[in-house]
């Protein structure tokens, strides 16, 4: 019987296989098996270092059999089988337990003195000597097959896939063998003119070269073609979306002479920065054209984003149109619309009545302003996940503004666009974003970066408290902050966990950390604990700010420590995007290493936003060399977040920078790395501009559209949409 890719397992497999692939990869079709790539291929002769196998991790490895013994169980019944295998180098033992001595005897002829084969298991140490307990395992033919194919298979690659404890390599295997032996035609992606020119296999023959090569020199052509492939349905799918949003009517909302955006900016007690200038025209111009703004604006921390946001609502107020700007927490949105308020002044404010609207707001208070909103009095209007809901409707949504967008899940994004007629969509991010994951995870949106900063910043200096090396920093991290405070400064200290549960420390000593190593050490609660016996800290003014409180006190502690009335904010990362502050000078991160280096460029930009010098400390037991370490030394050694977000991508990898929250294609990357791939990602959007521009509907491309149908569900194509 022969097959497509869009042939369902449990007809290609039958219903048994077809629910374990299912249920270990999600797997539904034979397209989605073949998608299922090697991650590395071993040789036959290939002996891994069994000396360096890590403990406690599963391990697939080709080894010998050296020699094996069954002896009989003492205390219970049945037989053990130890089996030793060896690399050459080192040895470990491999154990099988069975029901009776017949069993293990079978199993010890199986696993006969010379044989070689793939392992795999967990690693453990018994008595101190490396060993996989009961592992699964596949020999290399039997030895009459191997005398007369040994040099046929000397130089065949044996593809090694990810895997599951209930689903091993081979397994996998065999199941990719059965599919590509009953799998007819493949459509063709590339015309082949453009295959030629590119010098890329046919699909067909790229899906059997990538599983079953017969030599090395087989795989890279194969990778090549299919990561081009990769690129071509996503760059191509990325763009017909983009198309989508351009062929809906939108409607423009120019500035009048003399009218708000006018009257804003000649209020204004400083020049907009160049970048402001440019970003502020980009969107100016898109707000009057025929089609929806979809633009992304990616901006340091403090570099005025806010203000060009601003701008772009005011425009769009001028004809009685709404803005709406979500943030993703409630103390966020309320410093947003201080801000907003602050900037507008008391002429401007009143015209566009700037209207917070939350979940947690007392429910007179909900009511009053959702009225404002759905008559088109506020003509600005500020929440969180409150605006999406059913009861919040507007008289015309015009223009909708999501700030820090990583924070939000693409269902939350588009129900608030679906709350106007094809209103313009504005996404702000402190975030750096590196070129090629721009291109990538926002290929359908309009970018522009705002790069200069504003005058007047007295700058932050950036230090790293190794512990490791140094603990007796800890105390001294503490005298810092509090002569920080002593000349009239404020100051902050993160910590990655509200409460850790664990023994407080003595002042200025570490607390013990989590009995597994894995967790952080220290806690809001403990910190807070340990700084109120503090001999300078102890008797200055603290306060806590966390997730877990209550929206109407988190806001009164922060707009508290605004106004200058606490020394000292002990708090999560809830202070990590918005909040302004221009008296705090000092930013204190306990367990630096557990945060990203976005996470931690971020919270350093809470401080230096006035005339104050800033202060970043970033507290780490890292161990020198480590990830972990090196993620903090970067963000220590530069200010610039266009380069962290590379130095982040590279050290993480993109599965990481992509996010969970990128529903869909684009955060399942299969072959693509997008620093390693980014010419061939820009090839591929090249390519994908060419085919849409001379054949839109992709008429003339069926293979082409099969597969981005194949590649890209319904419920992929609704969030990109949503993007």
């Amino acid at each position: 019987m022969s097959f497509s890719l869009d042939t369902p397992l449990a007809e290609a497999l039958g219903a048994g296989p077809a629910k374990t692939l299912d249920r270990a990869f999600h797997m539904q079709s034979v397209g989605d098996l073949l998608a299922h790539y090697p991650r590395r291929y071993a040789d036959p002769g290939e002996l891994t270092p069994i000396r360096e196998l890590p403990q406690g991790e599963m391990v697939t490895i080709v080894a010998e059999v050296l020699s094996s013994t069954v002896r009989r169980m003492r205390n219970r019944a049945g037989a053990m089988l130890e089996v030793t295998i060896g690399d050459g180098v080192g040895r470990m033992s491999l154990t099988f337990f069975a029901k009776n001595l017949g069993q293990a005897e079978w199993r010890q002829k199986e696993l006969a003195n010379g044989r070689r084969g793939v392992f795999s298991g967990k690693v453990s140490l018994f008595h101190n000597a490396t060993q996989l307990t009961h592992p699964e395992y596949e020999l290399f033919d039997d030895e009459a097959d191997a005398r007369r194919s040994a040099d046929a298979r000397a130089n065949v690659p044996i593809p090694i896939y990810p895997a599951t404890s209930t689903l091993q390599t081979w397994q996998i295997a065999k199941l990719i063998g059965r599919a590509l032996d009953g799998l007819g035609d493949v459509p063709e992606p590339l015309s082949e003119t453009v295959r030629e020119a590119e010098e890329l296999l046919r699909a067909r023959v790229a899906l059997e070269q990538i599983h079953r090569p017969r030599t090395r020199n087989d795989i890279d052509p194969a990778v090549r073609t299919l990561r081009m492939h990769e690129a071509l349905v996503l760059q191509t799918a990325l763009l017909q979306q983009r198309d989508a949003v351009r062929a809906l009517a939108a409607t423009a909302r120019p500035a009048a002479s003399g009218g708000l955006l006018e009257r804003f900016d000649a209020s204004l007690p400083y020049e907009l920065t160049p970048d402001q200038q440019i970003v502020g025209d980009q969107i100016a111009t898109d707000l009057v054209g025929t089609w929806p703004m979809n633009r992304l604006v990616q901006g340091e921390v403090g570099s005025g984003k806010t203000l060009v946001a601003l701008r772009a609502m005011l425009q769009v107020a001028e004809s009685g149109g709404q803005a709406a700007l979500i943030a993703p927490t409630e103390v966020l949105a309320g410093q947003h619309l201080r801000s907003i308020t602050k900037m507008l002044g008391p002429e401007l404010a009143p015209l566009v009545m700037p209207t917070l609207l939350t979940g947690q707001m007392p429910a007179a208070d909900r009511r009053k302003a959702a009225l404002r909103v759905a008559s088109g009095q506020a003509l600005i209007v500020v929440g969180t996940h409150a605006l999406l809901g059913d009861k919040t409707t507007f008289a015309d949504l015009g223009l909708v503004v999501v700030d820090e967008q990583h924070r939000f899940g693409v269902e939350q994004r588009e129900a608030l666009r679906a709350k106007g007629s094809s209103p313009h969509a504005l996404v702000l991010t402190a975030t750096p974003i590196p070129r090629t994951v721009a291109m990538t995870v926002f290929g359908d949106l309009d970018t522009s970066v705002i790069r200069t900063m504003p005058a007047g910043r007295a700058g932050i200096e950036s230090h790293v408290a190794p512990l490791a090396e140094h603990p007796g920093w800890f105390a001294r991290v503490w005298e810092r902050a509090a002569e920080e405070i002593a000349q009239g400064r404020q100051v902050f200290a993160v910590c990655a966990a509200i409460d850790t549960t664990k023994k407080t420390a003595e002042p200025g000593s570490l607390p013990p950390s989590d009995d597994t190593g894995t967790g952080p050490r220290w806690g809001v609660v403990q910190l807070e604990e340990a700084l109120a016996t503090h001999p300078r800290l102890g008797t200055l003014r603290r306060a806590l700010l966390h997730g877990k409180m209550p929206a109407d006190e988190k806001d009164a502690t922060m707009q508290a420590f605004a106004r200058g009335e606490i020394d000292l904010l002990i708090a999560t990362t809830v202070i990590e995007v918005g909040v302004d502050v221009p008296n705090a000078s000092t930013m204190i991160v306990l367990d630096a290493d557990r945060f990203g280096v976005s996470q931690l460029h971020q919270l350093r930009g809470r401080v230096g936003r006035g005339g104050v010098p800033g202060l970043c400390l970033l507290v780490t037991e890292a161990e020198e060399g480590t990830l972990a370490r090196d993620r903090t030394e970067a963000v220590a050694a530069t200010l610039d977040g266009f380069a962290l977000a590379e130095v982040d991508l590279e050290l993480r990898g993109e599965g990481d920078v992509l996010g969970s929250s990128q529903a869909g294609v684009r955060s399942s990357l299969r072959l693509l790395r997008v620093v390693k791939d980014a010419g061939l990602i820009a090839r591929a959007r090249e390519l994908a501009e060419r085919l849409l521009a001379e054949d839109p509907a992709l008429a003339q491309h069926p293979g082409l559209r099969e597969a981005i149908a194949r590649r890209v569900t319904d419920e992929d194509r609704a969030a990109l949409a949503k993007n």
